[in-house]
């Protein structure tokens, strides 16, 4: 039985159990429950504060977990990542009042800064040369600066509103996360079979994400025009057609790009697209 840590409540958890979910891991919705096993496949789910799943995982008390990357720098580096997620992104940066002139990291010299990272911010200052105060918050440490307490904020920025809220800028971006899948060192052969399950179905899962299964009827005289504008992973799938002068397309396009290929899919002469969603892609 392999034993995952994950946010009990809060940005990540969500995330994470639908991603499993996909992944055809099925968990009960029991609410207040420490401990939850899977009902088809041999894991159990142990709900954690965030800043508890790294050293939790670390010292063996689960096999792996999901957290912020932001957490696991925080709090040591002891479980290895053996997978990002590619959700709950975010970033670690220093903001300052708004009404401030800064003129660049020396700007920071001798100032009081607010944060609950203080590890990754001590390196930091650290690796520049700057000295500076660091007082540890555990909350609201976005209001700090308006109160007097400090002079900047080292502190998680996603959308940037909080920032704006408290008349804020942001100024350096010290660390990009997002949600990583850490494992303890030395799995058993046995967990690690299980968790290499995981990271198969995980994969399939992701590369899915963003992607449309396209099929298209294209005239065979216009043919080698539409195949120049399609991306697909490796070759276009093409089918004949009853009507000798037509074939059918089969290609998958990224969400990024998919509109501008559509229309000059369409320019180039195909007719009777047909976009449909990938649940699940294994290459």
């Amino acid at each position: 039985m392999l034993r995952i840590a994950v946010q009990s409540k809060g940005r990540l958890h969500d995330e994470t159990m639908e991603l499993l979910a996909e992944a055809g891991i099925k968990i009960g919705s029991a609410k207040r429950q420490l401990l939850m096993a899977a009902k088809n496949f041999p894991v159990e789910i142990l709900f954690l504060r965030d800043d508890d799943i790294p050293n939790t995982v670390a010292d063996g008390v689960a096999d792996v977990g999901v957290v912020g990357l932001n957490e696991l720098l925080e709090r040591g580096d002891r479980a290895k990542i053996v997978k990002r997620l590619g959700f709950g992104s975010c970033r670690l940066s220093i903001a300052i009042p708004k009404a401030e002139e800064y003129d660049g990291k020396r700007w920071l010299e001798g100032k009081r800064i607010a944060t609950s990272y203080p590890e990754i911010l001590r390196k930091w200052l650290k690796e520049n040369a700057i000295r500076a105060d660091i007082h540890v918050i555990t909350g609201s440490v976005e209001i700090s600066t308006g109160i007097g307490l400090a002079d900047a904020i080292f502190d998680i920025v996603s959308s940037g509103s909080t920032l704006i809220s408290n008349n804020l800028k942001e100024v350096e971006t010290i660390v990009t996360s997002e949600a990583v899948l850490i494992a303890k060192q030395n799995l058993d052969a046995e967990k690690q079979e299980v968790l290499d399950q995981i990271l198969f179905r995980l994969e399939a899962v992701m590369t899915a994400q963003n992607k449309k299964y396209v099929l298209m009827n294209a005239p065979k005289a216009s043919l080698e025009e539409i195949l120049k504008v399609l991306p697909g992973i490796k070759s276009p799938t093409i089918l004949p057609l009853a009507d000798p002068d037509w074939c059918s397309v089969h290609t998958v396009l990224d969400e990024d790009c998919f509109w501008h290929i559509i229309t000059q899919l369409k320019a180039a002469g195909a007719q009777g697209i047909l976009v449909l969603p990938i649940e699940k892609m294994i290459l």
